[in-house]
């Protein structure tokens, strides 16, 4: 996977194909239903049209009518190559392991989610669930980052995804499981 822009464009040309219906034409579907909240819309994706959470989650994103294209960030490319790094490490954890795009980062999943990966312009946010581990320098609270998380490490570069780091998602992944 070259970038999050890329797997989100496939994940949507994949709905399209497996729906028969363009985005466009979601857009009206949910639009005629008079459905406003995020939860209702998807609720009635997977129940009226049959979807599964992903598409349906994926496709109420997309069609929100409040919803602005937002230009994309300006990410380095050494930034590139970190999250492609950092993602390829993390499916050697297991075949189980799920990736899920969301709006600005990258969410991974196994029964339930363990980890995040939020490109930013000088380095990659990692954030993990690990409740019982010791905040450390390089080990932060993500309490300010994201909530969902307990710590967050800022990777800048390929040499920082080392036998700490890899051992810190495997915990992670470990206890998702």
């Amino acid at each position: 996977m070259a970038s999050v822009e890329e797997a989100l464009k496939t994940q949507i040309r994949n709905i399209e194909a497996r729906s028969g219906k363009s985005m466009k034409e979601w857009k009206a579907v949910i639009a005629a239903s008079g459905l406003a909240k995020h939860s209702e819309v998807v609720a009635m994706l997977k129940t009226k049209h049959g979807m599964s959470h992903g598409d349906a989650n994926r496709t109420a994103l997309v069609t929100k009518d409040d919803a602005k294209a937002a230009p994309a960030k300006k990410v380095d490319s050494a930034v590139t190559e970190i999250y492609d790094a950092l993602l390829a490490e993390i499916k050697r954890l297991g075949k189980d392991v799920e990736v899920a795009e969301k709006k600005g980062y990258v969410s991974l999943r196994r029964a339930k989610q363990f980890a995040m990966l939020r490109p930013a312009a000088k380095h990659v946010d990692v954030g993990l669930i690990l409740p019982d581990a010791k905040v450390t320098k390089r080990l932060e609270s993500a309490a300010t980052f994201n909530a969902m998380f307990s710590h967050r490490v800022r990777v800048a570069t390929q040499s920082e995804i080392d036998a700490q780091l890899k051992s810190w998602l495997k915990a992670a992944y470990s206890r998702a499981g």
